[in-house]
């Protein structure tokens, strides 16, 4: 090989180096790079639950949906010890049917429910300043899907790997069996990424709720 040749690929060889250091591939994002403010107002990276699988849901006190809570409790108790997380994020995107005083939720799910998942401080989920989780729980690609939150108690599960993989929308009872074997197949693996589990709003769910609150 020539030293005029050698040169060359030498110098074909850095510039490609200074291209890829001066444009790196971007890792696709996981929930894990994502935070959430507690109800004691410091901020809770979810890498805290890092290899665990999480149910994220969208709370509200005053929505007919808000009996779920008790089947949440009990999912979580059941399957706490194979690394399920709830997660649950009040909002009054929908219906305004949250308080807006931040004591009045810690009483409402901390002493009046008795949740045994974590409850973290309201959080606007729509509109033009979601938090930035919502993008990316409901990416099209990367995320569960299914476009814009409808409503209260919808719910995401993020998988070991920090991968929303699934949603449920308000009326899917976390209560129902087939809500539960999907959550038993997240935690083992098993699941593929679909459409499976996901619901849509029944026809009456605007007439029950509707946007006013009444």
């Amino acid at each position: 090989m020539t030293f005029r040749r050698l040169a060359f690929l030498l110098i074909l060889f850095w510039s490609s180096a200074a291209v890829a250091s001066a444009n790196p591939v971007q890792a696709k994002k996981t929930a894990y790079d994502y935070a959430l403010v507690g109800l004691d107002g410091k901020e809770v990276p979810l890498s805290t639950y890092k290899g665990k699988v999480l149910l994220i849901v969208n709370l509200a006190s005053k929505s007919i949906y808000s009996q779920q809570i008790s089947a949440l409790n009990d999912l979580q108790k059941i399957y706490a010890d194979k690394g399920l997380v709830i997660v649950g994020i009040p909002s009054a995107d929908f219906g305004s049917q949250e308080s807006e005083d931040t004591a009045t939720i810690k009483h409402f799910y901390l002493e009046t429910e008795h949740v045994n998942f974590s409850v973290f401080s309201k959080a606007s989920l729509r509109g033009k300043n979601p938090i930035p989780l919502v993008h990316f729980l409901t990416d099209p690609k990367d995320g569960a899907g299914g476009g814009d939150i409808h409503w209260n108690f919808t719910k995401f599960v993020v998988n070991r790997e920090g991968k929303a993989v699934l949603r449920f929308e308000a009326d899917s009872d976390p209560a129902d069996p087939d809500f539960r074997v999907k959550i038993e197949q997240v935690l083992d693996g098993t699941f593929k990424k679909g459409a499976e589990g996901k619901s849509e709003p029944k026809a009456g769910d605007a007439d029950e709720e509707s946007d006013d609150g009444e």
